[in-house]
């Protein structure tokens, strides 16, 4: 076994990487660009090594620096952990002339499956079954055209390099594809330097289940079930459990066999994942017409391995390195079992109620279910980030992903909604509030599954209030009455709860929810109670502390709360769910004035990809403008109201903050 390994890569996978050699008594090196300097995976490693700047190509892309710390700190292999250059078959190369121990499977496997066309070609010779589709290497945009006509819409571009959803469009008419394949080329050239594309039809109604696969050098190979991870946005995985609800031992075992077909025809060493689409011509409650088709071979460790450790007992990254070092397989086929289910959440920094616009900033409070990281339990948290750490534009979303098993799945499902209710994050926009939409919504308990689920059940899960506004603004109330009889002095004349000599006092209070104004009045009685008015209810408010958090009573509801105040916002977490209201001061805002007409500005920060007009031109609402790059992916920004084009404030290249002027747009009468 190695006495001493490099981690590189950076965030959740980095740590987790770092538990496990901890645990096998093996020493850690990490690696960290500017923006990382701080970050949790850097405290977690025995040493760390500087490699570049914030932005992966400056440092995490940078093989020859990480060789270099390898070397001079005496690392005996590389884990690349998925992402960055995990996948990259020079980087593997390198490693071994350097006389590293690269954490994965041979160069020669990560070339055969790392473009999908040329995989494709040798699943088909392996008899593993594919969807139809063109997997050429003539890349004329015309010849792409005529194919995809020939396949029949709608049809699938997705990169050949490409993964992690990144590089992929969905077109349903002839006329957009030409504009989706450009898209999905720009995309792909930014995320994987290779703009090639393969087409494929669309499968009606797909699950998306994949297959673990394990191989190690002596020439055995094992596959660890499956995990279905069709809920998803922009071809991106949102939740994925363990097994796939509704399959039938059959098809387990017809899918385990493909997926194990596939990795020995390339021989495949270490993790893998092979990832099949699944279509249901009989409906949902039809296991038994599900029909799989080989999608493409992940040759690295998978962001959602933790549902296969849950429901095996085993630790793959510690496989990882066993069978790195040369050992053979922990287990072989007939040694593995299935116990329970699991699913896992991934937390995100956006806003799915804005197209998952990805956020940035800094993680004000960082508050996590009670639970054990990097281990086999009922509740777990990965994650490369602290209360107080920043999330940055320079890489992916993801904050944590929260793991839960149990020995149902509607146990599991249980145990999932109340470790995200416990869930607090305030300093940014983030996706737990609606992964509970997605938890408990009735296709998703019910095990309807497709890749379509979320656009689906839209009208379900997005602009969602599972608090209502009278316990929220009762809650945010109750804090404040709470923080201001903190500060209470025994002065009468000096008291901040509304105390008269003589009369009824009654304080009035302009609240915002959404931008939208919310009334509501305090009156206190000289028996001291209190009646709060929000909007047409009105009831007596009663409040004492639990916890760290409130338990309030309000107009027959009842409830526990925390709430975090961040200058003049409440951000307030109950077990039905979580609320944001504002509590402006007028005196802070005196002089204000609304926001300037004719502005375009940046949703996010990021950068300038491409303009698609130009001073002078008219446009029509709706009509796309420019196009943003942030955390890997292409965002496009359309007109929101006719006008003419008044000035491009950017160029394609230029990095921009959040709010910042693009385009200055005349709006027309």
């Amino acid at each position: 076994m190695f006495t001493k390994i490099l981690i590189a890569n950076r965030g959740e996978i980095a740590c987790r990487v770092a538990a496990t050699a901890r645990r096998l008594g093996i020493q850690t090196v990490a690696v960290y660009s500017d923006a990382d300097a701080q970050a949790k995976h850097v405290a977690a490693c025995d040493e760390a090594v500087h490699i570049g700047g914030s932005a992966p190509k400056d440092s995490y892309l940078r093989w020859e620096r990480i060789l270099q710390a390898a070397q001079a700190t005496g690392a005996q292999a590389i884990h690349p952990g998925y992402g960055f250059l995990s996948e990259n078959e020079d980087f593997a190369q390198a490693c071994q002339a350097a006389g590293l121990v690269f954490i994965g499977p041979p160069a020669s496997a990560i070339r055969a499956m790392g473009l999908k066309a040329e995989s494709k070609q040798l699943m088909e010779k392996a008899g593993v079954p594919l969807v139809p589709g063109y997997h050429g290497a003539d890349q004329d945009p015309a010849l792409l055209q005529r194919e995809a006509d020939r396949i029949g819409y709608p049809v699938l571009i997705k990169a050949s390099a490409g993964g992690g959803g990144k590089g992929m469009r969905l077109v349903e008419r002839r006329e957009d594809f030409a504009a989706a394949l450009a898209s999905c080329q720009r995309e792909a050239i930014n995320s994987f330097g290779n703009d090639a594309v393969l087409v494929e039809k669309y499968v009606l109604r797909p699950r998306h289940i994949e297959i673990q696969v394990f191989g190690d050098t002596q020439g055995n190979c094992v596959y660890l079930f499956e995990r279905d991870c069709s809920v998803q946005r922009r071809h991106q995985k949102v939740l994925e459990e363990a097994p796939a609800p509704g399959m039938t031992e059959a098809l387990r075992a017809k899918m385990g066999a493909a997926a194990v077909a596939a990795a020995q025809a390339v021989h495949y060493v270490g993790a893998g994942t092979v990832e099949f689409i699944v279509e249901q011509p009989g409906g949902y409650d039809a296991p038994d017409a599900m029909q799989f088709y080989f999608m493409e071979m992940n040759t690295r460790l998978q962001v959602e391995h933790p549902v296969t450790e849950a429901i095996t007992g085993e630790d793959l990254v510690e496989w990882q390195l066993r069978v790195a070092a040369g050992q053979p397989l922990p287990k072989q086929q007939s040694e593995l079992k299935i116990i329970g289910h699991a699913i896992e959440a991934r937390i995100c920094a956006e806003n799915p109620d804005n197209g998952f616009l990805p956020a940035t900033g800094t993680l004000q409070v960082y508050r996590k279910p009670a639970c054990s990281s990097f281990a086999i339990s009922d509740v777990r948290v990965d994650d490369g980030v602290r209360e107080g750490d920043a999330i940055s534009p320079f890489y992916d979303s993801m904050i944590a992903k929260l793991i839960v098993r149990g020995d149902t799945r509607a146990q599991a499902l249980a145990r999932l909604d109340a470790a995200l209710a416990q869930t607090q994050i305030v300093g940014l926009a983030t996706n737990v509030q609606f992964l509970r939409h997605v938890v408990r919504s009735t296709a998703f308990a019910s095990a309807q599954l497709d890749t379509a689920l979320i656009e689906r059940e839209k009208a379900a899960l997005f602009d969602q209030q599972p608090v209502p506004t009278a316990l929220a603004v009762a809650a945010a109330v109750a804090q404040l009455l709470q923080a201001e009889q903190a500060l209470q002095t025994t002065d009468p004349f000096s008291r901040r709860d509304g105390w008269h000599s003589h009369g009824t006092p009654r304080r009035s209070l302009q609240l915002l929810q959404g931008g939208t104004p919310v009334a509501a009045s305090l009156t206190t009685g000289h028996d001291g109670q209190l009646q709060l008015q929000v909007g047409d209810t009105t009831g007596r408010l009663d409040w004492q502390p639990q916890g760290d958090g409130l338990l309030v009573q309000f107009a027959g509801l009842r409830s526990t709360a925390q709430v975090h105040v961040q200058g003049e916002v409440r951000h307030i977490f109950t077990p039905q769910g979580a609320a944001v209201l504002e509590l402006p001061d007028p005196l802070a805002h005196a002089g204000e004035h609304g926001a300037e007409g004719g502005r375009l500005t940046a949703p996010m920060p990021g950068k300038v990809v491409s303009f698609a007009v130009q001073a002078g031109d008219a446009v029509t609402k709706g009509q796309p403008l420019a196009v943003m790059e942030a955390m890997k992916m292409e965002h496009t920004i359309a007109a929101p109201a006719d006008g003419v084009v008044q000035e491009l404030l950017y160029a394609p290249g230029d990095q921009v903050s959040e709010g910042a002027e693009l385009i200055r747009i005349e709006a027309t009468a």
